[in-house]
């Protein structure tokens, strides 16, 4: 966030009245939690921990719960919400929230074509716009995030990138804030930018007794350590297919592009630049998410020692392997391990990796 846009939320800030007026807009078709987080973190700011420790509440935000039209909605999941108020009945927020969508963009933006207009004139006006996860997708449509930083749930982060070029995306960050303008990655992403807006508007003191009431962490920083990383795009370049197939085969051990080159019978250049056009990633950068895939898995399965995942994926510095996890995940090998031991799923490493 830029100094000058800084300085413009904390005078804004500074002119709002005790208590903060926010518009959670529930959307069909998306979890339920990324609405009820950001109405429950909100509403327990000031309350909860007060509650807990017998002194006055002084509750921070007026939570108030709308939809395009009013009415009811249905989650991904088959559970009805019920709003307050319909997108009409609220005029100028503090705050505007809006909850994930559904994965088909077309449709949604049809079903909800009213929320555009509405969000461009609430960040006219002066009101912060937040989404949750692919949520974002209704900002950028509705043009807001044009030349902005954003961030989104990293498997929905590809699609929106096709289809919102003018974005800065970020699908690394749980939380972006740009121009009163915020995103965040993940379905529970909705719990990281309601502690953020709580520590923004609200002051650290109050954010950490907000989380400690409710039992959860104050924000985290990236995405990378939860993603499966994406190994390849799909393509139909059958001889690079080939040569996809011969890596997730032999990742952990000694691999020459030369080699691999003549064998599939180019020129080490050519095999490069076909590599590099058919998956999106250098060779060389193909084999190292291969071989941080296996790492996580290894580490998820609470691997002895950090050094014998090195070896067993073929890397010989350790330095260097750290150096690489690090890269591709945002935390060293033994904070991976830390987070995610003993919650490992058997990966599909190698059939149908090139399908992403």
């Amino acid at each position: 966030m830029s100094r000058r846009d800084r300085a413009t939320l904390d005078g804004q800030y500074d002119k709002m009245a005790a208590v903060i007026d926010v518009t959670v807009v529930l959307t069909e078709g998306s979890f339920a939690s990324t609405a009820v987080a950001p109405i429950e973190v909100l509403h327990s700011a000031g309350l909860l921990w007060n509650t807990f420790r017998g002194d006055a509440p002084e509750p921070r935000f007026n939570v108030r719960v709308a939809s395009v039209d009013g009415q009811p909605v249905q989650s991904a999941c088959a559970v009805g919400l019920v709003p307050q108020h319909a997108l009409d009945d609220i005029a100028r927020q503090d705050i505007v929230i809006v909850a994930a969508s559904g994965l088909d963009l077309d449709a949604q933006m049809r079903r909800h074509a009213p929320l555009l207009p509405w969000l461009r004139a609430r960040h006219a006006e002066g009101a912060i716009v937040a989404s949750i996860c692919s949520g974002a997708a209704f900002l950028a449509e509705a043009g807001l995030l044009d030349g902005r930083r954003a961030t989104t749930h990293w498997a929905t982060a590809e699609m929106l990138r096709q289809r919102y070029p003018a974005v800065r995306w970020e699908p690394d960050s749980f939380v972006t804030e740009d121009g009163r303008v915020l995103c965040s990655g993940g379905v529970y992403a909705a719990i990281d930018l309601s502690l953020h807006l709580v520590e923004r508007f609200c002051g650290h003191e109050i954010a950490v007794r907000c989380a400690k009431s409710l039992l959860v962490g104050m924000p985290r920083a990236r995405q990378s350590g939860y993603a499966v990383l994406t190994i390849a795009r799909p393509h139909d370049d059958a001889r690079i297919r080939e040569a996809e197939e011969w890596l997730q085969a032999h990742f952990d051990t000694d691999v020459s592009l030369d080699a691999l080159a003549a064998d599939l019978g180019m020129a080490t250049r050519t095999f490069i630049r076909r590599f590099k056009a058919a998956t999106g990633r250098q060779p060389l950068t193909y084999l190292q998410v291969l071989r941080v895939e296996a790492a996580k898995e290894m580490l998820e399965q609470g691997a002895s020692s950090v050094q014998a995942v090195c070896d067993r994926i073929g890397y010989e510095d350790i330095a260097f392997f750290r150096t690489v996890f690090r890269r591709h995940t945002g935390m060293t090998p033994a904070e991976y391990r830390r987070a995610f031991a003993g919650l490992s799923v058997p990966r599909r490493r190698v059939e149908g990796a090139s399908q992403g």
